[in-house]
């Protein structure tokens, strides 16, 4: 695959050196509201840990679709998750995190009616976790967090009140 990584800053591309270097990716900057591509420049569009701390999201949406010429695949963290205790423990979280930002829950409704009037639908999704990744931070135990998981995910619970979520979008409307 062509990879190519757009950041909003040259800073963004720090943590892509290695693959840069390696010639796996490609980095380029610029706006994420207005992206410097043409329509349906790319297959697959991937928007991962972005949405939440975007404030118009809407625009990305738009912008993501715009350039994706058969998939976009968001993650979102979901209302329906612990995610809505997030404003009432953000600076508890702050302070276990350290590097936290704000960010906006959404309902997977939204999304959906959103992508539909952009020409596309959800086709897969995926819920990561049923506990909040702060609680994982905080045990430091990967193994008891992967079991508790597993556990979760094995009854059911995740894939009902898991976040975040991620959501693959295919484009329903012809070339």
């Amino acid at each position: 695959y062509r990879v190519t990584v757009l950041g909003s800053a040259e800073t963004c591309g720090k943590r892509l050196e290695t693959l840069l270097v390696r010639g796996r990716c490609e980095f380029k900057v610029g706006n994420l509201l207005k992206l410097p591509y043409e329509d349906r420049a790319f297959d697959v569009v991937i928007s991962y840990r972005l949405l939440p701390h975007v404030t118009r999201w809407e625009q990305l949406l738009r912008e993501l679709t715009r350039v994706a010429r058969e998939l976009v695949i968001i993650d979102y963290p979901s209302v329906r998750s612990f995610n809505w205790l997030a404003g009432n423990l953000f600076e508890f979280k702050k302070r276990v995190e350290g590097n936290t930002r704000p960010f906006t829950c959404f309902k997977e409704a939204d999304l959906v009616r959103l992508c539909n009037t952009l020409g596309f639908t959800p086709v897969d999704r995926y819920p990561e976790f049923f506990l909040p990744m702060l609680i994982h931070r905080m045990v430091q135990l990967p193994r008891l967090s992967a079991a508790a998981e597993a556990l979760f995910r094995g009854v059911g619970i995740t894939s009902r009140l898991g976040s975040p979520v991620i959501v693959k979008f295919r484009r329903i409307t012809t070339p």
